[in-house]
């Protein structure tokens, strides 16, 4: 398989939540981040919006981004 990333990911598990702009949002568990994306774990990707926030709280997280790929229960994405 072919590495197509543009930085580096490390390997994290941090509780997260995705932020809607109408105000709602969905828990994640992120298992990978680098400057340019992160997998994060959702029960569905079903109704997934083309932009979200990503929100991690313990680290004072925010970074808007948009899914690049999903599975069952996995959800690449990439930062705006």
């Amino acid at each position: 398989m072919i590495e197509r990333r543009i930085a580096t990911r490390q390997r994290v598990l941090k509780q997260g939540t995705l932020a809607f702009g109408g105000g709602g949002g969905i828990d994640c568990t992120v298992r990978n981040i680098s400057s340019s994306g992160a997998r994060i774990e959702i029960e569905s990707p079903v109704g997934l919006p083309p932009t979200f926030t990503l929100v991690i709280k313990a680290d004072q997280f925010l970074r808007r981004c948009h899914p690049v790929w999903s599975t069952d229960t996995k959800v690449g994405v990439a930062f705006d």
